[in-house]
């Protein structure tokens, strides 16, 4: 009787009916279902070519916590109450996906999926709910790189870091690059079927932008092409999220032509040294600036004086530019006098040296073998959330901005111009819509290093106030935030009969009038929602298509 109720329940899963509350006390009461699933996964696996058997850490393994932290970048998801998952398989061959999709739906058992562990709100190992038992699939030993300077392309698949592909590229080339994120530890899986976005976006858009193919495993076990998957699933994978549609095992990529020599400065300006001026002038030029010059603006509350008691706004203008220094001060003296940017604050450098300037201020001479490092150099308790500027703020406005951001002092925030490239490519092409009309990107931060719900709450709510106050001067109906930077608070999915309406409310702020589409692809390609998280693209029900 035990064993044809457990059947049954299998064969619910298979069809989309998921019964997890009922699969949670099976599981806490006997332990039978972690001991089928893994008999599941040796029997998919091949023993001789292929074995799974050294790649399962379940939580009685000693390496299943090591294995677990190695790639968690967010301390809040690192404590004794956080939902962990029931076992890790570290595929190291793409028939071991094969293998964890197959059991995971025979079993019922949800499946996350982790490349970098770059998620801020960790929907890629943690569960939200105690309820529903989960597995994790870690992509970090699928990393193989293939730099192909002839097509001037590359196969890079999920578990790579955004450092070695940096790392490989230049080493097969000092003219070539690719338009990605500033943080080398980022996992290439997420970061570019999130979109993906870095200092050559003005130039070449997004990372998504520059994918030319991919290898995916569907929910039906298929290893599929872009020609196979057809144009509609390659078009959701590039920006929509990949992990709401199946596995991806590899993206190629399109290279990019970078000058033998390129120029970086940080230029630092507080309150006291005509930080608003030169800010006020940011807005209104930095778009419109020549597509090869990125400026991004940090604003950041520090101390005005040795003692700490005073506290000002700290400026920091961070630029990469395509080209030499020489040229670059020409644009900046004609349209940004406001910075009196000087030659003395140019480093010109090859663009792989630039990389490494932009990811932790490495001094010049540092070697580059550095980006290969995957773990960062320090981990913090952390919330971000983020937003859309479409005019600039006026002058006084700033002035109200400087004040709240003292009186909260914590949380800080970065823009990220707009224009060129970006401009070009329509809000369609991709699933990530932000484009044409929108002048920068706002990122919020807060960091900490006390552990403690008491401290969370405290810190959480110091970026949602900051972000609260920010209301009159972002983006509305609806008020757009990046995918890649998750934010809980826009919303979370539970899986019910409610799950299209939960869906909408994150799905459409991630990606306006593309949520739509998005939705019609993941009802076709994934019609039993396994490939689901917290914040996933939903199916249409019976009941959404008849209402």
């Amino acid at each position: 009787c035990y064993r044809s109720k457990m059947n049954y329940l299998f064969k619910s899963s298979i069809t989309g009916t998921f019964m997890f509350p009922l699969i949670s006390i099976l599981i806490l009461s006997v332990g039978y279902f972690p001991e089928t699933f893994l008999q599941c996964l040796q029997n998919q696996s091949h023993p001789t070519d292929h074995p799974l058997s050294t790649e399962i850490y379940t939580k009685q393994n000693p390496s299943y916590s090591s294995v677990l932290e190695s790639y968690l970048r967010n301390l809040r998801f690192n404590s004794s109450s956080t939902p962990k998952p029931l076992l890790i398989l570290t595929a190291s061959h793409e028939s071991h996906v094969q293998a964890a999709i197959f059991c995971a739906q025979r079993h019922g058992l949800q499946m996350k999926i982790r490349s970098g562990g770059h998620d801020y709100e960790g929907l890629s190992y943690i569960s939200k709910s105690n309820k529903v038992p989960f597995f994790l699939l870690d992509m970090f030993k699928l990393r193989y790189i293939d730099v192909d300077l002839e097509s001037e392309s590359a196969w890079v698949q999920a578990g790579a870091t955004l450092g070695e592909v940096y790392y490989e590229i230049s080493k097969r080339s000092r003219i070539h690059g690719f338009p990605a994120g500033v943080c080398p530890t980022v996992g290439v899986g997420g970061h570019l079927s999130g979109g993906g976005y870095g200092n050559m976006m003005r130039k070449y858009g997004l990372s998504a932008d520059n994918i030319i193919d991919a290898k995916v495993v569907d929910v039906n076990g298929r290893i599929m092409d872009r020609k196979s998957m057809g144009e509609d699933m390659f078009w959701a994978i590039k920006g929509g999220g990949a992990a709401s549609f199946g596995v991806v095992i590899a993206y190629r990529i399109k290279l990019v032509q970078v000058p033998e020599t390129v120029t970086i400065f940080r230029v630092e300006k507080t309150l006291e040294e005509n930080a608003t001026e030169a800010v006020y002038a940011w807005q209104e030029i930095a778009h419109k600036l020549h597509e090869d010059l990125f400026i991004r603006l940090i604003l950041e509350v520090v101390n005005r004086t040795q003692t700490g008691l005073q506290k000002t706004i700290r400026a920091s203008f961070q630029s990469l530019f395509l080209g030499n220094s020489e040229r670059l001060l020409r644009i900046m003296n004609e349209d940004f006098p406001e910075l009196g940017l000087s030659r003395s604050d140019c480093i010109e450098s090859s663009w792989i040296e630039s990389v490494l300037y932009w990811t932790a201020y490495y001094p010049p001479g540092t070697p580059s073998r550095v980006l290969l490092h995957r773990t960062p150099p320090s981990l913090t308790f952390l919330k971000r959330k983020s937003d859309y500027v479409k005019k600039p703020i006026l002058k006084k406005n700033l002035s109200k901005i400087w004040k709240k951001m003292i009186e909260l002092e914590t949380p800080y925030m970065m823009f990220n111009p707009y224009g060129g490239k970006m401009w070009e490519i329509s809000e369609k092409e991709t699933p990530f819509p932000h484009r044409a009309g929108n002048l920068w990107k706002i990122q919020y931060l807060a960091n900490w290093k006390v552990s403690g719900n008491d401290a969370e709450n405290h810190y959480i709510d110091l970026i949602r106030k900051l972000y609260n106050y920010m209301t009159p001067f972002v983006s509305r109906n609806p008020r757009q935030a990046y995918f890649n930077y998750r934010d809980v608070d826009l919303g979370i999915n539970r899986h019910g009969k409610s799950s299209h309406l939960e869906g909408k409310a994150y799905g459409i702020k991630y990606f306006k009038g593309n949520f739509k589409r998005l939705v019609e692809i993941k009802t076709r390609v994934d019609p039993g929602n396994f490939f689901r998280n917290e914040q996933s693209i939903p199916v249409f029900s019976k009941q959404t298509a008849e209402e």
